[in-house]
């Protein structure tokens, strides 16, 4: 197995386990966004280019999510 086949599990299965755990806390959501930053890394260097693009994507959502966690939005 390849460095970068490990670098692409280690990223895929961070991002399965803190997707299961964010609901406990808004830092696994935060994990989870770094999680995806590195699954896309990975896209980008094995030259699956959807993959890393649709990861980044996921990763400003979840940025997002975790943003929206910390700072909640003031009911009017």
């Amino acid at each position: 197995m390849s460095w970068l086949t490990i670098f692409g599990l280690v990223a895929v299965t961070a991002m399965l386990v803190f997707y299961a755990l964010e609901s406990r806390s808004h830092w696994f959501i935060l994990a989870l966004a770094v999680a995806c930053v590195l699954g896309s890394v990975y896209g980008f260097l094995q030259g699956a280019w959807p993959f890393g693009v649709i990861e980044a994507i996921w990763s400003l959502v979840a940025i997002h999510r975790w943003w929206r966690g910390v700072r909640p939005i003031p009911s009017k």
